[in-house]
């Protein structure tokens, strides 16, 4: 096509005349939970330190399943949302929470169905995933402490997720495959995943605010996640649960070892304790209003990029 340019004139739309759309229409959706980094810190900050880890955690991957409803395209901004806080020595109260946060993660899409009573076994699960998206998982952390005992997730989840604009083929991230951690203890047989089930998605985060420029406050990588997406879909499954084409299965926060790469503002201000700095000075424990969150993904080996985009999403006031 590179020497039709009159073809190219009519298929071709410049990007910022294009008017982006969520790329598939989710019918159901599941969150996990499968960066121990991430658990860790959660659980250290909540809970022990010396025994952040719920005794389940290693063997199995945990997930909630959440609302497809409320997922939408980058670029469509947010309110911030109302629901009930309690204080640790007050009684409940309502309005707009106060720890809005985001959780950087990556989403998978399946294309099969499979019947109900039938689950998918471990090495099979690749024939059902079509790609990925990247996935930001909105959180309000204050309501989120209040409710989330003992059915998990609720209010503090279901007001919005946001996603890129397109699918990235599972054939397109080949050549981006790695081995994960090890894991330990031993999985149980209906968990084996061999092979490299990992892949090498290089992911960063940026605010920008009314009062400063962007600043990138995290980097980190898909392939540090203990859980892959192998195990994830066959546990899901192992139960007799049926998937369907366009079903999402997002990844949970992607966190790394260090303090900068660390998925959520959660962590990197550590529950508002250690306020990080925007450009010119500006301090953040959790998003403000009119903050621009903006997620980017990529793999890149061998002189081959593969873009995933972005995800930025507004956030705007309470209605």
């Amino acid at each position: 096509l590179t020497d039709k340019e009159t073809l190219l004139e009519n298929l071709l739309v410049p990007q910022q005349q294009a008017t982006m759309m969520v790329p598939v229409k989710v019918g159901d959706y599941t969150d996990f939970y499968s960066s121990i980094e991430h658990a860790t810190n959660v659980g250290s900050m909540f809970r022990d330190p010396d025994n952040a880890l719920l005794p389940n955690w290693r063997h199995l991957p945990v997930a909630y399943h959440g609302r497809a409803s409320s997922i939408i395209v980058s670029g469509q901004q947010i309110h911030r949302p109302k629901g009930q806080s309690k204080a640790s020595d007050g009684f409940p109260t309502f309005g707009p929470t106060q720890k809005l946060d985001f959780e950087l993660e990556m989403a998978f899409i399946t294309c099969e169905n499979n019947p109900l009573g039938h689950s998918i076994p471990v090495g099979k699960v690749e024939d059902y995933i079509f790609g990925f998206v990247l996935f930001n998982d909105w959180s309000a952390r204050d309501f989120q402490t209040w409710e989330y005992q003992p059915l998990g997730p609720f209010l503090a989840k279901n007001f919005a997720s946001s996603i890129s604009p397109w699918i990235v083929t599972l054939d397109a991230l080949e050549p981006f495959r790695v081995d994960g951690p090890e894991q330990d203890p031993e999985v149980l047989p209906y968990l084996e995943s061999y092979g490299s089930k990992n892949f090498d998605i290089n992911l960063e985060v940026a605010i920008k605010s009314q009062e400063s420029e962007e600043k990138v406050i995290s980097r980190t990588n898909f392939k540090h996640m203990y859980w892959n997406v192998n195990q994830q879909l066959a546990h899901h499954t192992i139960n007799g649960c049926n998937v369907k084409v366009g079903d999402m299965f997002a990844s949970g926060t992607i966190s790394g070892s260090e303090p900068g790469s660390y998925g959520s503002m959660l962590e990197l201000a550590w529950n508002g304790t250690k306020p990080i700095t925007l450009s010119e000075g500006t301090k953040r424990s959790f998003i403000e209003d009119q903050d621009i969150v903006v997620m980017r993904a990529y793999a890149e080996k061998n002189g081959v990029r593969i873009g995933f985009g972005e995800v930025s999403t507004r956030v705007l006031p309470s209605l």
